[in-house]
């Protein structure tokens, strides 16, 4: 690797990529596992609390006990932090998977640990986006409640497809054809000075990063609907952008043939996100 890691498990942090789990481990055969992503930036864990809530809600969802505490989470990220230098821009990624089971996991036998690694924010130049033949699944075919890892194949590719076709991203639909989400973010349109971003239907997940934003918009008066959106939409829409714990806010500057503004709308949020980040509120 090129790039600093640290991973705490079992009471000690350990450098690079460390092999930790093993050909018999039930999440490497049967992906019982689950992640989240915070970020740590020039000093500050925006929703730190809220990434690490969601570990344990995750890991409830597919059928894990967590062996940890959404607070012995956020705690831990934090010391890890600590360990790296200031302001660095870094990964926060907790996970919990489980050890044991045939083909249902050993809901006793989860693990946790824990992965912060030096990871810069992408540049908001704008990125080109299509739309992807691959779809989001329904809550009834995929454990769609969970940040499992066992999602993000289909996303994964999704994005082999996007770069086949010289895009850096992907537009996914759902199962009755409407907009979903990007392969790695939330996504959002604005047409007429209104801001729209899919509503959440069990098929995507409800990003942490996606509630701040709609907050911190309806926050300054700003009207967001959460409606249905289809690929029609997108091509008519002002501006469209993206919202993910990865890089925050990002400006969408081509979708399929069409060239985009890098907006005042993204601009007056990406502005507000990072007020946020720094001040709380």
């Amino acid at each position: 690797m090129d790039r600093r890691a640290l991973t705490y498990v079992d009471g000690q942090w350990l450098e690079g990529n460390p092999p930790l789990l093993g050909p018999m481990t039930h999440a490497v055969w049967m992906s019982s596992i689950v992640f989240d992503g915070a970020r740590a930036f020039d000093g500050v864990m925006p929703d730190l609390d809220r990434h690490a809530a969601r570990l344990i809600d995750s890991a409830k969802a597919l059928g894990l006990k967590p062996p940890v505490t959404a607070q012995t989470v956020e705690g831990l990220a934090r010391d890890t932090v600590e360990r790296f230098d200031k302001g660095a821009h870094l990964y926060i990624r907790p996970m919990i998977y489980a050890e044991n089971g045939w083909v249902d996991p050993d809901p006793e036998s989860a693990r946790f640990i824990l992965t912060v690694y030096e990871s810069p924010l992408p540049n908001p130049s704008g990125m080109a986006v299509c739309l992807s033949t691959r779809r989001r699944p329904t809550p009834e075919s995929a454990p769609t409640a969970a940040k499992a890892s066992a999602l993000y194949p289909q996303a994964g590719l999704a994005l082999m497809e996007a770069k086949r076709r010289g895009f850096e991203n992907a537009v996914m639909l759902d199962a009755l054809g409407n907009v979903a989400e990007l392969a790695t973010a939330n996504i959002f349109l604005v047409k007429g000075g209104v801001v729209k971003t899919p509503v959440p239907n069990g098929t995507f997940l409800d990003g942490i990063t996606r509630q701040r934003c709609i907050s911190l918009l309806r926050g300054a008066g700003i009207e967001v609907g959460e409606c249905r959106i289809t690929h029609e939409d997108l091509l008519n829409a002002d501006e469209i952008f993206s919202t993910g714990n990865h890089a925050k806010v990002l400006p969408i500057s081509r979708y399929e043939d069409r060239d985009l503004q890098i907006g005042p709308m993204y601009r007056r949020l990406r502005d507000a996100y990072w007020d946020f980040a720094f001040t709380g509120a």
